[in-house]
């Protein structure tokens, strides 16, 4: 972790919005109205998805990917303007949450301003035109930190503008950009904000492995930590979806969980998360309702901070394109929101963030415990089916409210349970 990272960032949920899909008009301006909602789920950190122009060349869909942003220093005008940016940060700010955007620094759209006015900042294959170091993205040009430190200052400069206004940065696929670069942004930032929260897109195991083959920059986790705060759970995350199709199993599973207790720095934040914008959505996952709830329960109980994604709250089955209008399913029917406030309100107490934490698997469940002093909360998790775990004492389910006895020295579950000991 950056050596300053605060283990407060712990128990915290970040949700996040795609303003284009979030609400019928796609405006800065129609999610103000829902603020307070997102508060009462827990929300501490609202993380906009990239809110600047975007290039019209090779777009892909009607509309065009937010990721393919063609000025760094202005925003989306479908969106609004700017001053309707800042009027729903300080509308956020006043609801005592935090604003995060998103910065997409590995590459722009192929007409964006720096393209066309810094046109030796970018990549070019061996014919010389423009193109990617990595993969086919058709829709953007690659950026070269390797050519000119004229490039780390303006991107910078960027940063610490938009850092007078929110409270941090999301940085995609941030491996593919130097840690060098992320370590002098860091430092320059905090003359802005000094309690900045940097979120890496962290990617991977076989991303990095891939790009490192062609002689590419490609950062591990051991890198991101040291100048990001927090980092993406996508060294589990095929594991975790692993276990969901039958071909990994729950012990594989938590043996990932305790290798991160361990190969990370004691203050390692990861955001953890039943989908994101790049994924399919948990409802579509996972259909059975009560398996879900217990899914979401044991994502909010892991050691880190918890992301949501607009329309999780709802079941939402459906990912918004990232290139057309498509709106998020907010008429499905089902609500989670209470479930999701009371696990929030759980998992901000002082033990989640600074206990000694375990995880196992044991049967068709999830076991997770936290130690704080004298303070003991277990976390049952049947993820799979009925559990049986051997547990002595008297508890106090916090989901629930019951009081849980062991019988014999075990107890039976068959929803998520987070047991205090009394």
């Amino acid at each position: 972790m950056a050596v300053d990272t605060s283990k407060t960032l712990r128990g915290q949920v970040i949700y996040s919005i795609f303003p284009r899909n979030f609400s019928a008009a796609g405006t800065f301006a129609a999610i103000e109205p829902e603020l307070d909602r997102i508060k009462a789920l827990g929300t501490d950190i609202i993380w906009l998805m990239p809110i600047h122009p975007i290039g019209k060349v090779n777009r892909k869909g009607a509309l065009g990917s937010p990721y393919a942003i063609q000025d760094y220093r202005e925003v989306n005008p479908e969106y609004g303007t700017k001053a309707d940016f800042v009027q729903l940060t300080e509308a956020i700010h006043a609801r005592g949450m935090k604003v995060i955007i998103d910065v997409v620094y590995n590459h722009t759209s192929p007409d964006s301003w720096l393209i066309q006015h810094h046109p030796e900042w970018f990549y070019r294959k061996p014919n010389g035109d423009f193109g990617n170091k990595t993969g086919d993205w058709t829709d953007v040009k690659d950026l070269d930190y390797s050519l000119s430190h004229d490039l780390w200052e303006y991107q910078i400069e960027t940063l610490q503008m938009w850092a007078e206004f929110v409270d941090g940065f999301r940085c995609d696929v941030a491996s593919l950009v130097p840690l060098d670069f992320w370590l002098e942004a860091r430092q320059a930032v905090a003359k802005v904000r000094p309690d900045a929260v940097w979120l890496s897109e962290s990617v991977e195991e076989s991303f990095v492995s891939y790009n490192r083959s062609q002689g590419q920059t490609a950062l591990s986790e051991s890198e991101i930590f040291q100048a990001f705060d927090m980092a993406y759970d996508y060294d589990v995350f095929e594991i975790f979806n692993g276990v969901l199709t039958g071909k990994r199993s729950l012990a594989d599973y938590a043996e990932a969980l305790t290798r991160q207790t361990v190969i990370y720095p004691d203050n390692y934040i990861k955001m953890r998360y039943l989908e994101n914008h790049d994924n399919f959505r948990a409802a579509a996952l996972i259909s059975d309702p009560e398996k879900l709830a217990t899914w979401t329960a044991f994502i909010y109980f892991q050691q880190g901070t918890t992301q949501l994604y607009a329309g999780q709250e709802v079941h939402a089955k459906h990912i918004p394109s990232l290139f057309d209008a498509d709106k998020v399913d907010w008429q499905t029917g089902l609500d989670q929101s209470d479930y999701l406030a009371r696990l929030a309100e759980i998992t901000s107490a002082e033990i989640f963030k600074t206990g000694y934490y375990t995880i196992k698997a044991d049967g068709q469940a999830l076991i997770g415990k936290y130690v704080l002093g004298d303070e003991i909360i277990v976390g049952l998790f049947p993820v799979q089916g009925i559990g049986i775990t051997h547990l002595n004492g008297k508890y106090e389910d916090l989901l629930t409210g019951d009081i849980v006895q062991s019988n014999n020295g075990k107890v039976a579950f068959h929803q998520a349970m987070i047991l205090k000991e009394i």
